[in-house]
C-alpha cells in the first residue's frame, strides 16, 4: 500500500507525494505561551511527533518547524495582569513547554521560531500584501481584504458569499461565524502598553495569523509539503494563513493539511468551568507515568475524537507494562534452536504495521498488530521454541516499531542497597522454606513500588508504573 493521508483541503485520502524527492518539509502550529499547555494541546504534538517519526521510518529526510507564539492578546494580557515584561512572562511557559515535550518523549523540532524574533519578516509580508492590493490601513491597523482572494474558504469549505464589504475583526481569535477582513498588523493601542514595534507599516504589533505565514515561509519556502494542527485551527487561523500567503506569493502554500480531532475528558468538553481541565503537569503531579499518557494520546486515530479518561489511562499503563514485560522476557531467552516460524511472524507483523500506518497513520490498528506479535511470540517463548538469535530479531523489530511509537522509553532501573538486601533476604527465606517471611518481604517491596516475579530463570523485579 502506498502512503496516504486524509487531506483537509480536498476532504479525501490522497497518496502522499513530496515537492522534493526524499524530503518532507512540515510546519506545525505550536503553543501560545500564556499558560501551561493542556493535554488537548499535547494530543496535537504527539500526533505530529508520530507523523514525523513514521516519515523518517519510511526513509524521508524531514525538516520540522514548530512555532512559539509569544505575542498575542493573551500573552500581553497575562503579562500586564502580573505586572511584568512580556518576555519575562512568556519565558516561564516556553521552558515549561519544552520540558513537557521531553517528558512525553516528543522528538525536538528542527527550529522553534518565536514570533517576537521575526517581526521584520512579518513586516515585509504585510508590505507585500499592501503593495499588491490585498491589504489596507484603517485607524492605524492593517487588514487583509478577503474580497481580493476569491479562493478564501476553500480549506474550511465556508461560504463567504454573504460577507459584508468592509466588515473587520481585530481580535486574534474569533468565532467561526465572524467571516470578515482580519488584522495583519495591529496599530498601537494603550491597552498594549509597552508591547509594540516601530516599523514601516506603523507602530504596533503583528496579528496572530501573519506570524505563522511569515515564519513557515522563512524556514520552509513559499510552498511546502505538510501543515498540521488541531481541527479548531482550520478556521479562521489556517484559512487566513492560506489567503495571506498565496496572495503574497502567487503560489500554492501547502500540499497536505493534516488535522487532529478534539480531546474530550470523561465524555465532556474540557474546560476549567467543568472541573476537568488538566495540564500535563497536573497529571504528572498525580503520579501518572508520562509515557502512559503518551500512549493514551496516540492510541486513538487522530481524526477521531479522543475521550480521555482515568480508566483509559490505567489501561494504557497496563498495555505498556505488557510490552515492557515482553521485551524483558526476550532479553533473557537462552540459546536454543532457531525457529523458522519466527521469521514468518516478523514478516507478517512488519507488513501489517506498515500497512496500518500507510493508511492515514492508523496507529490504533498498528498497535493491534504489535500486540498480535506479542501473543504469537510469547507462545513460542513459553514452549521454549525460540532461540536467542530469534529473540534478538524480535527485539530489533520492536526497536524499529518504537522509532515510530516512542513508547518503550523507560528510566534506568537501579536498585538501592536497601532494596537489594531485601531481595537477597527473600531469596534466602525461600531457600530455607520460610515462605511466611518471603511473602511478607514481597509485600513490603510492593509497598515500596517493587514487584517481584519468580521465574525458571530466577527472580525478576520491576518497578510499578
Amino acid at each position: 500500500m502506498a502512503l496516504q493521508f486524509f487531506n483537509t483541503l480536498t476532504r479525501r485520502k490522497e497518496e502522499f507525494y513530496t515537492i522534493h524527492p526524499g524530503e518532507v518539509r512540515m510546519y506545525c502550529c505550536g503553543p501560545t505561551v500564556y499558560d501551561f499547555a493542556h493535554i488537548g494541546n499535547f494530543r496535537a504534538y504527539v500526533f505530529t511527533d508520530v507523523l514525523r517519526r513514521y516519515l523518517q521510518y519510511k526513509g524521508y529526510k524531514v525538516t520540522q518547524i514548530l512555532n512559539v507564539t509569544d505575542v498575542d492578546d493573551r500573552t500581553i494580557g497575562g503579562s500586564q495582569k502580573q505586572g511584568i515584561p512580556l518576555g519575562e512572562y512568556t519565558e516561564k511557559y516556553k521552558q515549561a513547554f519544552f520540558e513537557d515535550l521531553s517528558s512525553l518523549n516528543i522528538k525536538p523540532a528542527d527550529v522553534y521560531p518565536e514570533a517576537t524574533a521575526h517581526i521584520t519578516d512579518m513586516e515585509a509580508l504585510v508590505k507585500s500584501l499592501m503593495d499588491k492590493g490585498h491589504a489596507y490601513e484603517n485607524k492605524g491597523s492593517i487588514y487583509f481584504r478577503i474580497s481580493s482572494f476569491p479562493e478564501y474558504g476553500k480549506l474550511s469549505h465556508m461560504d463567504i458569499s454573504g460577507l459584508k464589504a468592509g466588515a473587520r475583526v481585530a481580535a486574534d481569535e474569533y468565532e467561526k461565524e465572524e467571516v470578515a477582513d482580519f488584522a495583519l498588523w495591529k496599530g498601537w493601542d494603550e491597552k498594549d502598553g509597552d508591547v509594540f514595534w516601530e516599523t514601516e507599516v506603523g507602530k504596533g504589533r503583528p496579528g496572530w495569523h501573519i506570524e505563522c505565514s511569515a515564519m513557515s515561509m522563512k524556514y520552509l519556502g513559499k510552498h511546502f509539503d505538510i501543515h498540521t494542527g488541531g481541527v479548531d485551527l482550520i478556521f479562521p487561523h489556517h484559512e487566513n494563513e492560506i489567503a495571506q500567503s498565496q496572495a503574497a506569493t502567487g503560489e500554492k502554500f501547502v500540499n497536505f493539511w493534516l488535522h487532529n480531532e478534539h480531546l474530550m475528558v470523561e465524555g465532556k468538553r474540557m474546560g476549567k468551568r467543568f472541573g476537568n481541565y488538566y495540564t500535563l503537569r497536573d497529571l504528572l503531579n498525580k503520579g501518572y507515568n508520562p509515557i502512559a499518557i503518551r500512549y493514551l494520546l496516540l492510541a486513538t486515530h487522530h481524526r477521531q475524537q479522543l475521550n480521555f479518561t482515568f480508566d483509559g489511562l490505567e489501561a494504557s499503563k497496563n498495555a505498556l507494562q505488557r510490552l515492557y514485560d515482553f521485551v524483558d522476557n526476550l532479553k533473557i531467552v537462552k540459546e536454543g534452536k532457531n525457529n523458522p516460524q519466527v521469521d514468518e511472524i516478523i514478516s507478517k507483523t512488519t507488513q501489517g504495521f506498515e500497512d496500518a500506518l500507510d493508511d492515514d497513520l492508523n496507529v490504533s490498528e498498528a498497535l493491534g498488530v504489535v500486540f498480535n506479535l506479542v501473543k504469537d511470540i510469547n507462545r513460542l517463548v513459553e514452549d521454549k521454541n525460540i532461540s536467542k538469535a530469534d529473540a534478538e530479531k524480535v527485539l530489533n523489530l520492536m526497536n524499529g516499531f518504537d522509532s515510530v511509537l516512542g513508547i518503550l522509553k523507560r528510566e534506568e532501573l537501579v536498585l538501592d542497597e536497601q532494596i537489594s538486601k531485601l531481595i537477597e533476604r527473600r531469596s534466602k527465606a525461600r531457600e530455607d522454606k520460610d515462605f511466611k517471611l518471603a511473602d511478607q518481604i514481597r509485600k513490603d517491596l510492593e509497598a515500596k513500588g517493587i514487584i517481584l516475579e519468580d521465574t525458571p530463570q530466577g527472580i525478576k523485579w520491576k518497578r510499578k508504573m
